[in-house]
């Protein structure tokens, strides 16, 4: 049995990139560690959601625990860094704030994660933290050194496909005849969305196991903001969108390519 630790800026990120691979992982016999860098305290919530007196973050903190539950997590880690915000906004100039974080401290703290678990496997997210998020763009920063610092044989960044991406959205453009709202337009060169499938090295397959990812997207139910485009789909869609997870592998040529978590 190998460990993987899976390190993540808010609860509710674990789900999109990579809770089919986790839960594949678990299947398989593997642990599985979710390191969250903050509680997402600053994460938007529908009115009313919460109840008197609740506060977003024990809502959040009991969401990532179902979560964990559907996709058969073993352990929950929390930085307790604050949350960061969007680029731009003055939480972002908050000293303690994961994006203000001194890279080598944080690094410091996740790799004696990776030692304590003796962790085979570390994923984190892509250099732009897949959409330009700096919660997101730290992950990776700080992934990177924290691989380094344990010496963790496989380092993977959970990346958006962005050729991918722009056939589903050609898909839905050449049935309904219209650009889908609240999507990005990745025609536009300066929009910071994925990475092209010339620097993607792993595609996973998750198929068999979409209904856990779907639970674990289920259980972050504040955040439908930011999920409910995806739980919405009919499940021939989904499947389409969702059953194949992508991931960059440090350390191989830019020529490979290979279909497993540690392949």
């Amino acid at each position: 049995m190998s460990t993987i630790v899976a390190l993540h800026a808010h609860p509710d990120d674990e789900t999109i990139l990579e809770a089919g691979t986790l839960a594949r992982a678990v299947d398989e016999g593997h642990r599985v560690v979710i390191v969250y860098a903050t509680r997402g305290e600053l994460g938007e919530v529908p009115d009313g959601m919460l109840a008197p007196g609740e506060t977003l973050v024990e809502r959040r903190v009991q969401e990532a625990e179902r979560s964990a539950a559907a996709v058969g997590t073993g352990r929950i880690v929390w930085l307790d860094y604050g949350d960061s915000g969007m680029a731009g906004t003055p939480d972002n100039d908050n000293p303690a704030c994961f994006w203000q974080a001194d890279v080598e401290e944080a690094a410091a703290r996740v790799a004696g994660i990776l030692q304590e678990e003796a962790a085979e496997a570390l994923i984190i997210y892509d250099p732009q933290g897949n959409y330009g998020h700096p919660d997101h763009i730290q992950v990776h920063r700080v992934g990177v050194r924290a691989g380094e610092l344990a010496g963790t044989p496989h380092v993977l960044e959970a990346t958006i496909s962005r050729d991918h991406a722009q056939a589903l959205i050609a898909q839905v453009v050449a049935v309904t005849g219209e650009f889908p709202d609240d999507v990005p337009d990745l025609s536009d060169p300066d929009v910071t969305f994925g990475m092209p499938d010339a620097v993607i090295t792993t595609r996973i397959d998750v198929t068999p196991w979409l209904d856990r990812k779907r639970a674990a997207m289920e259980a972050h139910a504040t955040q439908v903001g930011d999920l409910g485009l995806f739980l919405g789909m009919d499940p021939e869609t989904y499947a389409r969108a969702m059953g194949t997870e992508f991931f960059i592998r440090h350390g191989v040529p830019s020529d490979h390519r290979d279909t497993k978590l540690f392949g």
